[in-house]
């Protein structure tokens, strides 16, 4: 007899792994099944020159004692596994724009973000105030935000818009420009995206900004760890590339690129929508359904150089820098001219293991379109599965690689003297390592004309397949995370994971 799981979850992405782990402690039979060589999805990490890179996760918020991502990682029981180092208080980002010498920081905690700013707008201090107060009330009406509780959207807060409610608390263009200057996080289209998207990916990192300790891969980890310690089979190397019904349309197993088939109750997919569509068979789905999330447009991919620096070339920064080469460019950075890219970057620093006064590596990372690569769409490259894409393709990054410097050594005079070897990576490098659609980085855009139309949820046509991930709703760790429970709640009942919750909350 063929073993028969309670649960197959099919991605490793931190959605499935949290779904998986959050069922196995229900005392679920569940297994994981990941295409790749690693397990983790955005949260994967390698390892060039004995150093650790981040592909997706550079720094978490939420983490301390009381907040949401701290109370979930804790009923997961990795929080204290964790190792993290705090990032700069008062300012974790620093946001500059062009020749303009001034970084503008981001600082931690609500009090010390308004201080921090009014030091350079000492006219905006009850703008920053409200700016403040409007982003925690629209992160706490979110279902599950304060972790427990509401189980459904404010549908009026989704309407609203980034740019109108920008500036409707200030005139000041620095300012607005100031305030969205680590769009980044969501993809950079301030002018369509809905209001609450940013106060969720900037309200976490203002109560707290972390960065781990030898990279993201560690949460991925530590769930693989417990996951087991729950008696989950995890397995990796395992591509599935068919779903296989019955006759009454319900999904009874999944087959592997290699043959193998595996059986069970219910399915979790935690991979890209569009690939989960493919393997259901559009004709399985409704008509309405299949043209709303074909027609959804892919966030922005990216373009990243990785340095490994010479040992005491360069001080290390504890924040990130989201340079702009003009002021407006924070409204939509991700359209950019080719001939003036990268007009804007992120560049976050690792500070070296023996002396953290210095940077041991830096990674910079700016928009890019998947058309600047699709002369090469066709081809694929990973460690489990390498091929060579030839000359064309290597001139094309290192063309790429040298505008970044350029871009990079007006902030950092002779930046080139410090570095001892160069790494990339482009959309195409996304798209094969983490299975996003071309490679884009945070799933969907949102529009704050229609926010329904992104939102999917987690229950499918097919009555034993539900979706979790980024493509579903909200992205980035926090995001993915409770979409994670919601996901596990339409399986288990609201009720019972809210009582779990609420238990670890009071023994805590």
């Amino acid at each position: 007899m063929k073993k028969e799981y309670d649960i197959l979850v099919i991605g490793s992405g931190l959605g499935g792994l949290v779904s998986a782990l959050i069922l196995a402690k229900e005392g679920m039979k569940v297994c994981v099944l990941e295409k790749n060589n690693q397990y983790g999805g955005n949260l994967q990490t390698f390892s060039r020159d004995k150093l650790i890179f981040d592909t997706g996760v550079h720094y978490l918020g939420g983490l301390s004692k009381g907040q949401n991502l701290n109370q979930f990682f804790s009923y997961l029981e990795i929080m204290d596994d964790l190792e993290l180092y705090p990032m700069d208080e008062d300012g974790y980002d620093r946001i500059s724009f062009g020749d303009d010498e001034t970084e503008y920081p981001h600082a931690q905690g609500y009090q010390n973000f308004v201080e921090q700013l009014s030091r350079y707008f000492p006219e905006e201090k009850e703008n920053l105030e409200n700016y403040c107060e409007e982003i925690q009330y629209v992160c706490s009406q979110f279902p599950r935000y304060h972790v427990v509780g509401k189980d459904h959207y404010n549908e009026e807060i989704l309407h609203l818009n980034t740019k109108r409610f920008i500036e409707s608390v200030t005139h000041n263009k620095k300012l607005q420009s100031v305030l969205l200057g680590s769009n980044f996080l969501y993809a950079g289209d301030s002018e369509n995206v809905p209001f609450y998207v940013h106060a969720l990916t900037v309200n976490s990192y203002i109560q707290s900004a972390y960065k781990c300790v030898k990279g993201g891969s560690q949460i991925s980890k530590l769930l693989i760890r417990k996951l087991r310690e729950y008696g989950a089979e995890v397995y990796k190397h395992s591509e599935v590339s068919e779903f296989v019904f019955n006759e009454n349309n319900a999904l009874t197993a999944v087959q592997t690129k290699t043959g193998k088939e595996y059986l069970a109750k219910q399915f979790i997919s935690n991979i890209e929508i569009r690939s989960t569509i493919k393997l259901i068979g559009e004709e399985r789905l409704k008509k309405s359904f299949l043209n709303r999330v074909l027609s959804w447009k892919p966030v922005s991919s990216c373009f990243s150089v990785y340095l490994v620096l010479k040992p005491h070339s360069l001080p290390n920064f504890n924040y990130n820098r989201y340079h702009y080469s003009s002021e407006d460019l924070v409204w939509n950075a991700s359209q950019y001219q080719k001939e003036s890219w990268p007009e804007t970057y992120m560049l976050s620093s690792t500070p070296s293991k023996h002396h953290p006064e210095f940077a041991e590596s830096l990674t910079a990372i700016s928009y890019m379109d998947f058309e600047e690569v699709k002369e090469w769409e066709n081809t694929f490259n990973t460690v489990a599965d390498e091929h060579e894409r030839g000359e064309a393709y290597e001139k094309f990054k290192l063309e790429k690689t040298e505008k970044m410097l350029d871009a990079l050594e007006k902030k950092i005079p002779n930046l080139r003297h410090a570095i001892k070897t160069i790494y990339t990576s482009s959309p195409l490098s996304y798209r094969d390592y983490i299975g996003n659609f071309e490679g884009n980085m945070y799933g969907y855009m949102k529009s704050s004309e229609n926010p329904l139309k992104t939102m999917v949820s987690p229950r499918t046509k097919i009555d034993n397949l539900f979706l979790t991930g980024q493509s579903v709703n909200m992205h980035g760790i926090l995001g993915v995370t409770i979409g994670a429970f919601n996901t596990c709640a339409e399986i288990l009942g609201k009720d019972t994971i809210d009582r779990r919750l609420t238990q670890m909350i009071n023994k805590n």
